[in-house]
């Protein structure tokens, strides 16, 4: 009974430690998130970002010169309170994260991060290793010819075993 008291007593401190701990980190500074969709793109692709930082027809100006495109406008959204913002990602843009930010007319500060990739390969890639480039009709028919010889002979030699035959 002893122990199973200790045990309890001793998560339940490890449990409000953490919490005091990680609960100041939440509210620290004036920042808040930042919503970047998509969250992963390719070089050409528009991203979109939003925040609640700038408040109910707020305005600011976004910054992703981390990743080359420069500033770009937030403005209000049809939805209640969110501001929205647009840029492209740079076709010299690295692969990597990036962090992109928004610094509103009331002060507040948001932050979201971008994950650039690049596309990989598509298509037929020519490795020089098996296929034919086109179908060739006396291949196609050799093939046929092949298959329905090996056919009929199969058959017959079972028949041929069916019936006895063999060894006479």
């Amino acid at each position: 009974m002893r122990t199973t008291a200790r045990l309890l007593t001793g998560t339940a401190l490890a449990v409000v430690s953490i919490g005091a701990l990680a609960a100041p980190a939440a509210h620290a500074g004036n920042s808040e998130a930042l919503e970047v969709y998509p969250s992963t793109a390719t070089p050409g692709t528009v991203v979109t970002v939003n925040t609640l930082a700038c408040g109910s027809r707020g305005r600011g100006i976004g910054d992703a010169q981390s990743l080359g495109a420069g500033d770009f406008q937030l403005r209000p959204s049809t939805h209640k309170e969110v501001v929205v913002g647009q840029f492209t990602v740079p076709q010299h843009a690295r692969p990597g994260t990036y962090g992109i930010s928004v610094a509103c007319d009331n002060g507040k500060t948001a932050r979201g991060d971008l994950v650039v990739k690049h596309k990989g390969p598509s298509g037929h890639v020519q490795t020089g290793v098996g296929g034919s480039v086109g179908p060739d009709t006396a291949q196609v028919t050799a093939g046929a010819a092949v298959l329905a010889a090996a056919a009929v002979g199969g058959a017959w030699l079972l028949r041929r075993r069916a019936s006895g035959a063999q060894g006479r």
